[in-house]
């Protein structure tokens, strides 16, 4: 996935850092049931998911200022939402559940 990340960043409107996933969505991609390079890459191309216009309001100040995370959300399945968050400074980049926030 390493790769993967590396070519996704090459095209980005920001530097994700480095990118870290909590152990649920480990968990998740080990077993085969979410494959995150799209949603990280909807991410980083500043597609921010379902998020209301307020929130993606929000995210679109932020990556002209650079001075506050940068959050997604995405629907994967009925029963599966993935969150994705970049820090404040663009250090590092997590994909998480809403359950391990």
């Amino acid at each position: 996935m390493a790769l993967a990340i590396l070519n996704l960043a090459s095209q980005a409107r920001f530097s994700p850092g480095q990118v870290v996933m909590t152990a649920g969505v480990d968990e998740l991609v080990r077993q085969g049931r979410l494959d995150p390079t799209p949603y990280l890459r909807r991410h980083l191309h500043g597609d921010w998911g379902d998020l209301d216009d307020s929130d993606r309001r929000q995210n679109d100040a932020a990556l002209k200022s650079g001075e506050d995370r940068l959050f997604s959300s995405y629907q994967v399945t009925r029963d599966l939402k993935l969150w994705i968050i970049t820090e404040w400074d663009r250090s590092v980049t997590t994909l998480l559940l809403p359950s391990e926030y």
